[in-house]
């Protein structure tokens, strides 16, 4: 879809995954949700060291994530990382500074990102909002084919409970919720190919092309 309309193309949750990435590496706290009131860390230092930005891959001409200044894009796709994300993506400050990272992506110009709460916190006014959903275990077996392919070891039923766990964490989180956007439009691509999602995502364009 960016590639068709000639727009920048970024992974929010690539930014959380990085910042979860560099917490591991670093032994740095990942408080459960339960723990996070009580929790004394000062979170907002760390978030100061982290300095996070997008490149386009001469190879594939995709964007790609670098984590001070060294590409992470495979490392932040394991299940370990898939693991803690959501604990950190919890954290005030983590998400004040992602936050506004992405707002200022913005400022050069269109945009296409995806991620649990652009359409609700991010961007509430952006010109459409695609809410993407699908069948629970139909994402399992996409994410376990996934880094099957990739040559991580996990079982079906490790990535299942994966999912579902972040599910009911993010949508349960006190900060910027996993919610659908009230104006947005609902994706079900359980039974869709790449090609009938694009359609449908460019026609919703042409849509609100004709109704402005």
């Amino acid at each position: 879809m960016a590639h068709k309309l000639k727009l920048n193309y970024i992974d929010s949750g690539a930014m959380y995954r990085a910042v979860t990435f560099y917490f591991l590496r670093n032994n740095i706290p990942i408080p459960l949700p339960e723990e996070l009131e009580a929790s004394g860390f000062d979170f907002e230092k760390v978030m100061h060291d982290i300095d996070i930005t997008f490149k386009i891959s001469p190879q594939t001409h995709f964007s790609e994530i670098y984590l001070n200044g060294k590409n992470a894009e495979h490392e932040i796709r394991s299940m370990e990382i898939s693991e803690n994300v959501s604990h950190v993506s919890a954290i005030r400050a983590v998400r004040k500074k992602l936050v506004a990272l992405q707002k200022k992506m913005q400022e050069h110009g269109g945009l296409v990102m995806d991620g649990r709460d652009i359409g609700t916190t991010v961007f509430p006014n952006a010109d459409l909002k695609i809410f993407m959903t699908a069948d629970k275990k139909i994402r399992a077996e996409r994410r376990y084919k996934e880094l099957i392919s990739k040559g991580v070891k996990v079982t079906f039923e490790e990535v299942k409970k994966n999912i579902e766990s972040r599910d009911d964490e993010d949508t349960h989180r006190k900060i910027s919720p996993l919610r659908k956007a009230d104006d947005a439009v609902i994706l079900d691509n359980s039974y869709m190919n790449f090609e009938q999602q694009l359609d449908f995502v460019m026609n919703e364009i042409e849509r609100k092309k004709v109704n402005c």
